[in-house]
């Protein structure tokens, strides 16, 4: 969960998804960086590649933002 992710070139698609993920599906790994957390926030871009696991919603979208994409919610 301490990765740094390149968020690629400035011509890319900048739409990004933000959707709730269950810590119980992650791997042992993260889960253990989960911090009794139940559900963390994922942000994918367009081809449904992870690029980032947060604490909470608010988190997401401001990481989103803060990289200049527009993050949308996926239920």
């Amino acid at each position: 969960m301490d990765h740094k992710f390149d968020f690629g070139a400035e011509d890319q698609n900048k739409i990004v998804y933000v959707r709730p993920v269950p810590v119980a599906d992650l791997p042992q790994d993260v889960q253990a960086q989960a911090g009794g957390l139940e559900t963390l926030f994922a942000v994918h871009d367009a081809d449904g590649q992870r690029l980032a696991l947060v604490r909470d919603r608010k988190l997401a979208f401001a990481l989103a933002r803060q990289n200049d994409l527009a993050p949308v919610n996926v239920h």
